[in-house]
């Protein structure tokens, strides 16, 4: 994991996949990890991952993927609460309540929108609308 997490800062990524070879992502929000899920699931099978920011929503795709740590420089408490309920190592530098959005005057809609499900499953449907209506773009 510390060499997952030194590339993600060495090379100012937003998050960092390993699973024999390892991959570099610099988009924004959930974006790539949802395209990750849907186009490359088996890279995500057990993966180890480092993330800049995680919260509930990202943490739900990531369990989707059955991915087997994850580190965050910054988890929310939802996220943090999810992946303990199935049982996927986290490691992290910081817990806040929740995800702030970008223009910081509220919760991260995709955390926001993820809120009330119990289950990671429950909140594909409701992210996957999140990115078809939003373009890919996260606030």
């Amino acid at each position: 994991m510390e060499d997952l997490i030194k590339i993600l800062h060495d090379g100012k990524h937003s998050l960092v996949v390993a699973n024999g070879s390892v991959k570099t992502y610099d988009g924004r929000g959930i974006t790539d990890i949802f395209n990750l899920l849907n186009n490359d699931p088996e890279f995500l099978d057990g993966s180890e991952i480092a993330d800049k920011i995680v919260g509930k929503g990202a943490a739900a795709l990531m369990v989707l993927g059955n991915v087997s740590a994850v580190y965050a420089d910054v988890i929310s408490e939802p996220a943090l609460d999810l992946f303990r309920r199935y049982a996927v190592k986290v490691y992290y530098g910081q817990v806040v309540q929740n995800i702030i959005n970008r223009r910081g005057d509220g919760i991260c809609p995709v955390e926001k929108i993820c809120m009330p499900c119990d289950k990671a499953i429950e909140c594909l449907p409701l992210i996957r609308d999140f990115v078809i209506l939003n373009n890919g773009r996260n606030n």
